[in-house]
């Protein structure tokens, strides 16, 4: 299976008929105005590739394949521990959520499931909810668990841990509502549980490092074991935030030991932004899977911390190498799918076009690793041409790939120019109308 194509198969098999939610004629007279460019810098870009035996259409159809999931909590405008600053015609429920993630793609033709965030978005009907869903084009990604924050008419605090904690009763509520996750998401057609916990501690003695990971490695078996066969575990690291001495799974070191704990099925999850700057994430991502521990990613960038920004706005070039890794990785495990999700909270920006760019730079970044000669590669590596090693890396990340990107959206129906599209089409506009703006109430969180 091309890589990262489950969601794309899953949603051809389960959607037999499917509601758009922009009128097709609008895409359609965007299009039309730009057809003409496109094919003009198509057959450019097909020229240059065929004199390095390059086939263009065969790129074309990986691009066309490739998928991530869209999260649930990333519609709504974010906010810092500062402030949050509404924008208008926000999605109130998860059912408006969906309807915008049924736009994104829509337009961009790379996003054809959804994470959804529990409590934030449990639906009262499931079956409803699936059925909405479906018939939009859309499927279940990984669930993602909560208990980093206290929820309305909760018996115990996480206000010092929750799997972690250092008394049972809030151990067995963390416990308890992780495995109610696993039930919603079974209903919903979900394969996975993402978890992730910001238990750890703010001083130095607060806390027992080798009791508290001793705690959280009971807690996630006791999880791990109410999964079914085919489900899989991810454990999310994130180096400090909310606590600032220690995370109890604060780096791949401690989520790659927990994992092989835990069982097979439970792999590491990484998040982009969970890593001090400057980091070699690439390496992380070779680690983990040459020890079968490279379960799925939460993309975005950042420039300090957990900034959680729009994918490839910072750092493209380190994206980039990640794929250079992924796609080495699925050349030699054909098997290797893992779970790409988006995770970005959106201050400034309209959360539907900030997650249009961001499907389109890793896929991007996707297809330019795609592009690596990995012969002359390897043969560079074999004899320490660390020159020529890194030239020819630079080649494929240097080339403007844009009109396999549009031509791949034009090809599924998508939007050539989506934002523009987007833009043109007055839905945030209409959702403005629909959706009254209550200043008291958030349609995200911060993750």
């Amino acid at each position: 299976m091309p890589l990262h194509s489950r969601d794309r198969e899953m949603v051809k098999m389960t959607i037999t008929t499917k509601e758009t939610v922009l009128e097709t004629s609008i895409i359609e007279a965007v299009n039309a105005k730009k057809s003409a460019a496109l094919e003009s810098d198509y057959q450019a870009l097909a020229e240059k590739l065929a004199r390095q035996d390059i086939d263009i259409e065969q790129l074309t159809a990986r691009a066309s394949e490739f998928c991530i999931a869209l999260p649930s909590w990333g519609l709504g405008t974010g906010g810092t521990r500062f402030a949050r600053f509404p924008g208008i015609g926000e999605p109130r429920n998860i059912f408006e959520k969906i309807a915008d993630c049924a736009v994104v793609n829509q337009l961009g033709q790379a996003t054809p499931s959804v994470s959804l965030h529990i409590p934030w978005d449990t639906p009262q009907d499931p079956r409803e909810l699936l059925q909405y869903t479906q018939n939009l084009g859309l499927s279940f990604d990984a669930m993602n668990s909560n208990t980093f924050q206290d929820q309305a008419k909760q018996a115990h605090s996480y206000k010092y841990g929750s799997l972690a904690h250092s008394q049972s009763a809030m151990r067995e509520q963390a416990i308890a509502h992780n495995i109610e996750v696993i039930e919603l998401g079974k209903k919903l057609g979900s394969k996975a549980l993402t978890v992730w916990v910001g238990d750890g501690s703010n001083f130095p003695g607060q806390q027992h490092f080798g009791n508290a990971f001793a705690r959280y490695l009971d807690c996630t078996k006791e999880i791990y074991a109410a999964l079914p066969n085919d489900w899989n575990m991810l454990l999310e690291h994130k180096i400090f935030e909310p606590a600032f001495y220690s995370t109890v799974i604060q780096d791949w070191g401690s989520s790659y030991l927990a994992a092989t704990e835990i069982g097979e099925r439970c792999q590491c999850l990484v998040d982009l932004g969970h890593h001090a700057p400057n980091v070699n994430i690439e390496m992380i991502v070779s680690r983990l899977s040459q020890f079968g521990k490279l379960g799925g990613f939460h993309f975005n960038d950042s420039k300090y911390g957990d900034d959680d920004l729009d994918s490839g706005s910072i750092n493209p070039y380190q994206l980039f190498l990640v794929f250079n890794e992924l796609v080495d990785i699925q050349n030699n495990q054909q098997s290797f799918s893992p779970f790409y999700m988006l995770d970005q909270s959106h201050n400034v920006t309209d959360p539907i076009e900030s997650l249009i760019y961001s499907a389109a730079e890793v896929q991007r970044a996707f297809v330019k690793a795609l592009l690596v000669d990995r012969g002359a590669l390897a043969n560079y590596q074999e004899h320490n041409d660390a020159m020529m090693a890194q030239a020819t890396l630079k080649s494929a990340y240097n080339l403007d790939v844009e009109p396999i990107l549009q031509m791949a959206r034009l090809r599924n129906a998508g939007a050539i120019d989506p934002i523009m599209t987007y833009r043109e089409s007055g839905y945030r506009e209409n959702c403005a109308k629909a959706r009254p703006v209550d200043a008291n109430r958030s349609g995200s969180g911060i993750v």
